[in-house]
């Protein structure tokens, strides 16, 4: 059981469910929140990212990345601990759960809405689904194009954020656009930080990431160019959306603080192993203020 654990990567979970936790959150405070429609969205999202994990372990390593010179953060696949076949049986596997899961999401949240909108839903969890396998999975993985960063601010920051709250709430906010990309642009931001992490190895394979595109020194001006633009996100939602800002918006800084802690810690010198715990930081300082964020427009709302 440990290596399918390990291969699920459960450091990558929390920033995983860092959308949904943010929709839920500013849909209590709106007055909507049902419970089961927050667990299900919840437990979809976990199952499509562990999807992502175990279909990134095998796509990796059939394409090459994941060889003998790859030192840090070793994979299942590649170390034999979990054969070619195993994984293949485990992503169709993972991906069935997530297909039952959003379905049952999409049945509970949408009990009174259009076909439309059903469809909408159904093709957007579909194409959660294909996105998780062909990061890395096939002849042409977009992730090997530099493409993971817009899948990344999408899936795990607009569509996670405003579909978690449109099913709460049966309507969207404009205003919303800026948290949920606040969270998009930190998401990518942990990918980014895997990308410099494998840089040198992905120039030898031809994964063509963003970091090897425009190189590692200014991948790093990328990096903190994510956190500041995700701070500006957050601090500006409560003026779009017309909150009064008191002392319970001003205490946001107790969650961008850590982030701004990132920013000066982060330097282009770096090696593999010195970046590699920094994904672990940005996940969990990007889950905490989420959650600052979110207790403060409850109380806000009160």
């Amino acid at each position: 059981m440990n290596r399918w654990v390990d291969a699920a990567r459960p450091r990558t979970l929390p920033l995983a469910v860092g959308s949904i936790l943010l929709g839920n959150f500013l849909a209590y405070a709106s007055g909507k929140f049902d419970f089961l429609i927050a667990l299900l969205a919840t437990l979809t999202t976990l199952l499509l990212q562990i999807l992502s994990n175990f279909a990134n372990d095998l796509g990796d390593y059939s394409n090459g990345v994941d060889n003998a010179d790859r030192k840090v953060a070793l994979r299942a696949v590649q170390t034999g601990k979990i054969s070619q076949q195993e994984m293949r049986t485990a992503v169709i596997g993972t991906a069935v759960l997530s297909f039952v899961s959003g379905i049952s999401l999409l049945f509970f949240g949408l009990k009174n809405a259009t076909l439309e909108v059903w469809g909408t839903f159904l093709g957007l969890g579909v194409a959660a689904i294909a996105a998780a396998i062909a990061y890395t999975v096939g002849k042409r993985p977009y992730g090997y194009m530099g493409l993971g960063d817009i899948s990344v601010f999408l899936f795990f920051g607009l569509i996670g954020t405003l579909g978690t709250y449109y099913l709460q709430t049966y309507h969207l906010d404009v205003a919303i656009f800026l948290p949920a990309s606040g969270c998009g642009l930190l998401s990518v931001a942990v990918l980014n930080l895997n990308n410099l992490r494998d840089i040198d190895n992905d120039i030898k394979t031809g994964k063509n990431s963003i970091p090897v595109r425009i190189g590692k020194t200014f991948g790093f001006y990328y990096q903190k160019a994510l956190y500041i633009a995700a701070i500006a996100c957050f601090y500006a939602y409560p003026f779009v959306a017309g909150i009064k800002i008191g002392v319970n918006q001003q205490l946001l800084i107790v969650g961008i603080y850590p982030i701004i802690g990132l920013f000066r810690e982060l330097h282009s010198g770096m090696n593999s192993e010195q970046i590699d715990p920094y994904l672990k930081k940005t996940a969990l300082r990007t889950l905490f203020l989420i959650i600052v964020f979110g207790i403060i427009q409850i109380l806000t709302s009160q």
